[in-house]
Formats: structure tokens, C-alpha cells, sequence
């Protein structure tokens, strides 16, 4: 933990005060690599070149996914009964996304008894009648078709609008997920028939083989319950990645862990052993509850530090044997009262700044159509709030902005690297107005490149300027020229560096 500084400040330039008093990790200053950016216009497919997913030019394309639930019980892709289907195409690219992990559950495939009825019949068997009146206003077109081609027509959407697509097997039985005896955990489990699994992937692999913006497959949500093993893991996940690459050998083939997707420990000790490469991702899910009450029962600072150590150990550290990491769901409540997530989150997006992977935002869905019961279920993790026309929390798109960008990787500038100082409360970075004025926090983007001088002081790169803090709690933060006091000497002192 550095030295920290804080901000109270809700204006687009903050003042930044520093204090010599160390305070809680979710006001911490993280330093994380940056280099300059290129623009990069992403072609399909993609592939990997050692931890980066590139495009058939070789440049780096970073996914910045958000979750479209597209599994629950109706079948249908949540929202339609608000806005129309490119409305909501279309915000997802205005807010900042270029990339959808839309779900699907199994059986929407595979039983075509399932698969075959209307969308109008769907929400009639289970009582939606006032959804219906939506779909009719929003999305006419889609009401009387089966809900396999109103799937296809969201797929359809996504692509039309040049926004990628993730297709995630989510479940088999259609329904909300997840629980470790639900049915649908792990091979074998009474709705987890392998087979069936494996005839599913290739029909969606093939389904969508002409839809270049169907740029990966992910082949099964946070494996679980007590049936789950490592052998069987490989038996079946490299026997579908084989089945998705013949059927579609564009797609990428993304592979989840163990124990809700938080566990791929075992390919330290394993290889996945597959007939292709250049096509193999592997994805984690992280969320504050992963890890109970942790972070607002202990301290936040012990906690980052216990909660990354256990991200990399049996997750991350795929970046170092030259794989892509794809964290594909993490996420908040919105609204920002809850203490865990809050937390949780200025620490994790620490670790997202400074390792540069890939991700997906949990979740777009602002309300469910039935959700445990409840018609109309407000999702609070939703980036889009009840009616699906307003994004719920607009500070948070700021936040997570720092985290669209990449910061290194096949087509990016890399001879001049330097670091930045972030400030992930805020999704800002330390900035200066002039030798005389405090720094303040403002875009990353214009933020002053620093280096971390062996003697321990904070430079502006290129210059003499160095950090200073007061010895007053609650003073500004001040460049000085004369860096040999204790107030220009910064150690690194957290639990999670």
C-alpha cells in the first residue's frame, strides 16, 4: 500500500489530498503499467498469440464484454419486453462494451419439443401476460416465432450492430443458475448428460458458423457440485472443444474451472491437450460473495491481499503459461450501498488495470421477466436500471472506463513503457496542473507517466518533479524539486503490492 491519497470531489478534476497516515486499501493509489494506445479496428476471427487474443491482422483486440441473460426459464433474452431488440444492440456499444457473453441453456438446443414452441406460448405457460403486451409493443416481430429462431434473431442483432459475440452454454435445464445440487453442476448430474452436451455445442457451433461477430464459444458455466473432478473435467472439456473446433474452427474455445469457475489450479500440474492452438482461452468468475463477508468483516487491505494471491494461484497465473484470461463475470450492486462489494471492487480493479485481461461485466440486465418467483425481478447489478432505458449508475461506467483501454499487447506501443498512478474509487488517475497547483485526479488517459526511483521517491517522468506529501493529515499533494526528505519517500507496503 502506498501512502494514499483520497477524494471527495464528484467534479471531472479532483484535488487530491495525501496523507502520511496509511488508510484502507479501497482508497489505494495502485501504480499499473500504461503504454502509448493505438487504435486497433478489430477483424474477425480471432485467435491467441501467447496470453493476448489478436485479430487476423495480429493486433491485439481486448473484449470488454457485458452478460446478456438469455437462459432463465422463458427462453428468451431478458428485456425485450422494454425496448426493442437494436435499442438495446446499440447501448451496448454506447456504453462502452464491445462485446456481449450472451447465455444459453442447453435443452434450447436439444430438445426440439423445447426449442420449437412460440415465444408468445413460453410467457403464456408460465403466466407472463403483461410481458407479452411488452414484446408485442417493443418487439412485434419476434413474438410468434419459436423461441430458437428469437434467439438467433438477438444473435442476428448483435452482429447487424458490429457488436462481438461470446455464446456461453450457461445451464442445461433453462432456469435461473447457480447452486452445487441444482442438477446441472458438473458431467453426469441428472440435466448434465455429456453427450447431449457435445451434440448441443456442435449444433451452436454450426448455427452460427456464418455469423462472423460469434467470435467464441464458452462451453460451460461455473462447473460444480459434488460429482465434479479433475479427470473428468478433461474427459469431457477437451472431447467439446475438439466437437465446437470441427464444427466452427473460427470461434475461440473458452474453458471454465472448477468450483463455480474460480478453480483451474490443476493445469499447473496438467496441460489441456488439444489437436489445435491459437483458439484456447480460459475464464475465472470473481465476485465479493466468493469469498463470504471477507471484505467488510476483516481488514480491506489484508483481504486484497489474501483474495488476489488466491486469483492468481488458481486462476491467473494461465497468463504466464501463455494463455488469455477471460474473467467473464464479476460485478457490483449498482446502487453502492453494499460495503462487501465495494470494497471487493476497488481491489479488483486494481488487479484488472494492472494485468490487462480480458472480462465481462455482470450484468447488462436491468430487470428479469421472472426471476425466483418474481415477476419482474429488479436486478441491482444491472447496468441498465428496471425499464432497460437508463444505465443505473453512471459513475461506474467512469470507473471501469480505465479497463476498456488495453495497455500492452500485439499492436500496442511497448518500447517506452511507463506507470501511471490510479485511483480505483474514482476509475481516474493522477494528473498535474503545474508545479504550483495540487495534483488532481482526472482520465486516465492524460494521466502523467511516473517512475518508481530506486531511492524510493515518485517521478514525473522526464522531469525533476517528485511526490511530496505534508506531514498534516488532509493536505494537498505537492510536486516539489527537492526529493531527498522523508516526505518525498514511498514504500510499498500492502498485502497485495
Amino acid at each position: 500500500m502506498w501512502k494514499s491519497p483520497s477524494s471527495s470531489s464528484s467534479s471531472s478534476s479532483y484535488p487530491l489530498n495525501i496523507s502520511f497516515f496509511i488508510i484502507h486499501l479501497f482508497l489505494l493509489l495502485l501504480i499499473i503499467n500504461q503504454h502509448v494506445v493505438v487504435v486497433v479496428v478489430s477483424s474477425q476471427p480471432l485467435y491467441t498469440n501467447s496470453r493476448w487474443i489478436v485479430n487476423s491482422k495480429g493486433q491485439r483486440v481486448k473484449l470488454t464484454c457485458v452478460n446478456w441473460v438469455s437462459h432463465m426459464d422463458v427462453m428468451l433474452a431478458e428485456g425485450l419486453n422494454h425496448q426493442p431488440i437494436d435499442a438495446i444492440s446499440k447501448s451496448i456499444l454506447n456504453m462502452g462494451f464491445n462485446c456481449v457473453r450472451l447465455t444459453w441453456p442447453l435443452y434450447l438446443f436439444t430438445n426440439d419439443s423445447l426449442g420449437s414452441i412460440t415465444v408468445r406460448q413460453s410467457f403464456k405457460n408460465l403466466g407472463l401476460f403483461s410481458s407479452i403486451l411488452g414484446l408485442q409493443a417493443n418487439n412485434p416481430s419476434i413474438v410468434d416465432l419459436s423461441v430458437l429462431d428469437a434467439y438467433k434473431a438477438v444473435v442476428a442483432s448483435l452482429a447487424k450492430n458490429n457488436v462481438m459475440i461470446i455464446l456461453d452454454n450457461h445451464i442445461s435445464k433453462p432456469g435461473w443458475c447457480c447452486s452445487r445440487f441444482d442438477g446441472n453442476g458438473f458431467f453426469g448430474d441428472e440435466y448434465f448428460d455429456p453427450h447431449l452436451w457435445i451434440q448441443g455445442l456442435t449444433k451452436v457451433a454450426t448455427t452460427f458458423k456464418a455469423t462472423t461477430n460469434v467470435v467464441g464459444m464458452s462451453l460451460r458455466n461455473e462447473l460444480r457440485g459434488p460429482l465434479q473432478n479433475v479427470d473428468d473435467w478433461y474427459r469431457y472439456m477437451q472431447k467439446g472443444a475438439e466437437a465446437v473446433h470441427a464444427a466452427n474452427s473460427d470461434v475461440l474455445i473458452i474453458l471454465s474451472g472448477l468450483s463455480f469457475d474460480k478453480d483451474l489450479s490443476f493445469l499447473q500440474q496438467r496441460p489441456v491437450n488439444l489437436t489445435f492452438s491459437g483458439k484456447l482461452v480460459f475464464e475465472i468468475h470473481r465476485y465479493s460473495f466468493t469469498d463470504g463477508d471477507t471484505w467488510s468483516a476483516d481488514n480491506a487491505n489484508q483481504a486484497c491481499g489474501e483474495v488476489l494471491n488466491d486469483m492468481v494461484s488458481r486462476g491467473a497465473f494461465v497468463l504466464e503459461q501463455g494463455y488469455p484470461l477471460f474473467v467473464s463475470e464479476f460485478g457490483v450492486d449498482q446502487r453502492g450501498t453494499n460495503v462487501n462489494d465495494n470494497r471487493y471492487f476497488n481491489c479488483f480493479l486494481g488487479l484488472a488495470a494492472e494485468l490487462d485481461f480480458d472480462w465481462a461485466l455482470w450484468t447488462l440486465v436491468g430487470s428479469y421477466y421472472l426471476r425466483d418467483g418474481i415477476v419482474g425481478l429488479n436486478e441491482y447489478y444491472g447496468i441498465l436500471d428496471w425499464n432497460w432505458f437508463n444505465i443505473r449508475n453512471s459513475s461506474f461506467l467512469q470507473r471501469i472506463s480505465v479497463i476498456r483501454t488495453p495497455f500492452q499487447g500485439p499492436g500496442y506501443a511497448e518500447t517506452h513503457p511507463h506507470k501511471v498512478i490510479f485511483h480505483p474509487m474514482t476509475g481516474l488517475c493522477v494528473q498535474r496542473t503545474s508545479l504550483l497547483q495540487p495534483l488532481e485526479l482526472g482520465p486516465c488517459s492524460q494521466a502523467e507517466a511516473w517512475s518508481y526511483a530506486p531511492a524510493k521517491t515518485l517521478i514525473v517522468l522526464g522531469t525533476s518533479f517528485c511526490l511530496q506529501a505534508d506531514n498534516k493529515l488532509g493536505q494537498p499533494a505537492k510536486l516539489r524539486m527537492i526529493c531527498s526528505d522523508d516526505s518525498s519517500k514511498w514504500d510499498i507496503i500492502s498485502d497485495s503490492k
